[in-house]
């Protein structure tokens, strides 16, 4: 049996039945990232060791009758995740020797279940890119095909899952970046609602739009993360007090009383590829199939929630990653004239391209003499948006959208146009600026076989409704049992 193929809530079942041991389940993902991860690049460090002393207690604790869904699966983290003993790069320079001294309170509430942190997987730098080519390090690749992105911020992550290097993961999601990479790698991906998930050791780029989310093989495993990592956070000023409830207990048959939403604003939108278009419209009449009424909803702001986005998330970013300055920790040019020179020389060394860019972009936005036309505006639009998902949750349950325009693009195809780059994320964005829940579910295939994702929306705290309907979705299709043979 290649244990490295289960999913999470078949492990557990063979974990609880003695039929496996952690430590097995454990050696036998090392043993496929030591084959595959020169091929797909989707770590930036694997504690081999340390993962199988984590195996090692979560035997302990099942031998004993303390364990629960999460002990002894093998998982992968961004690396933008602060993790105890561990490298936090944000795929960056200017933290390349960063080890944290605590945990964020996602990874405190993984180890107390005892699951095993295999590795930090690769992502663009400081979460800033829908491709995975923006890491100072390296790229990762896609397990359906090599020459192409696995999607980006998270893109790492979606990898190791898709190309079962890891039983599942965790990733963060600015602006679609645990949605997109999902949809490319034809796994399940979830952000939740906005204060759902501590967002305490999660190094910042955008504070008002990041949050942390699983990536799984399936709905199920994304339901038993949930269940996990969701609470309220002191340490956390934006957690909310919200009770959470059993996820998995949402994984119930049948939709019959959901009311769907389709926004002509996402089925028609300028530059949505064919294959992505008719996936798409296959999956509404999956739904409408399983039971759930169909409906027409507007969101007339959508259209200008890309502008939107990248004026609040670039001065956000701006004022976030001001803190990196060569004095208090990180990377520090050893040969400056003065500390001016220091704090400039440091900071273009450390930072790749597309971070100064945006830093750039919201130091302008941010400035005396623009704030009011660009960041106040933006702002202004953020609560238009919202106020367009509130009027069309009113009539509806859950919002379905493609995921990114395009399946998939061929590596460095984008690198030279940011702009383009920017586009793919068209779908996800809104999400992000309304604070609500967005999850991608696989739909279907292009024409030469890359994976398309179907994106689910609903109103805040209403997880359950989303994983309800991806699982009869799921349940109803195949897409998300077929995998990459590498």
């Amino acid at each position: 049996m290649s244990l490295y193929k289960l999913t999470i809530h078949a492990a557990h079942d063979l974990l609880q039945k003695k039929e496996i041991t952690a430590r097995e389940l454990t050696r036998s993902v090392l043993d496929r990232i030591t084959a595959l991860e020169p091929k797909i690049d989707a770590f930036l460090s694997v504690a081999a060791d340390s993962a199988l002393e984590q195996a090692r207690a979560a035997d302990k604790m099942i031998s004993t009758g303390r364990s629960v869904p999460l002990t002894g699966i093998p998982l992968a983290i961004k690396d933008l995740i602060c993790t105890e003993g561990m490298p936090t790069t944000c795929a960056s320079r200017i933290l390349e020797n960063f080890v944290p001294p605590y945990d964020a309170t996602v990874m405190q509430k993984l180890k107390d279940t005892g699951a095993v942190i295999i590795g930090k997987t690769n992502m663009d730098e400081f979460a800033m890119g829908s491709s995975t080519e923006n890491s100072a390090f390296k790229p990762t690749r896609n397990p359906w095909d090599l020459k192409r992105i696995p999607g980006g911020s998270s893109g790492g992550s979606a990898a190791a899952v898709a190309a079962d290097l890891s039983l599942g993961a965790l990733g963060s999601d600015t602006g679609g970046s645990i949605r997109q990479p999902a949809s490319h790698c034809s796994v399940v991906g979830i952000k939740p609602t906005y204060g759902r998930v501590s967002r305490y050791g999660l190094v910042a780029f955008a504070s008002s739009l990041d949050q942390i989310g699983p990536l799984t093989k399936d709905v199920t495993d994304c339901a038993v993360i949930l269940n996990a990592i969701c609470g309220y956070d002191a340490k956390d000023s934006t957690s909310v007090p919200e009770p959470v409830p059993d996820f998995t207990a949402a994984l119930t048959e049948g939709l019959k009383g959901l009311t769907v939403g389709v926004a002509a604003e996402y089925s028609t939108s300028e530059g949505l590829h064919p294959d992505v278009s008719a996936a798409f419209q296959n999956a509404v009449t999956v739904m409408e199939s399983l039971g759930a009424k169909t409906v027409s909803v507007s969101l007339p702001h959508t259209r200008y929630a890309v502008a939107a986005y990248y004026v609040i998330a670039p001065s956000e970013a701006s004022s976030n990653l001001a803190r990196y300055d060569g004095v208090k920790y990180g990377f520090r040019d050893k040969n400056p004239d003065n500390l001016l020179d220091m704090y400039r020389r440091t900071r273009s060394a450390g930072f790749g391209p597309e971070v100064q860019r945006r830093i750039i972009i919201g130091t302008y936005a941010l400035s005396a003499g623009y704030y009011d036309a660009y960041y106040k505006k933006a702002s202004q639009v953020r609560t238009l948006i919202m106020a367009d998902f509130k009027k069309a949750f009113e009539s509806c349950d859950v919002i379905l959208s493609p995921v990114a325009p395009t399946p998939a693009f061929s590596i460095g195809e984008k690198t030279d146009d940011p702009l383009t780059m920017y586009l793919s994320d068209v779908f996800t964005l809104s999400a992000n600026l309304a604070g609500i829940p967005g999850m991608s579910v696989p739909c279907g295939f292009s024409a030469q076989g890359l994976p398309i994702g179907l994106q689910l929306m609903g109103s805040h705290f209403r997880e359950e409704t989303l994983l309800k309907a991806a699982y009869n979705f799921e349940k109803a299709t195949d897409f998300h049992r077929q995998r990459p043979e590498l």
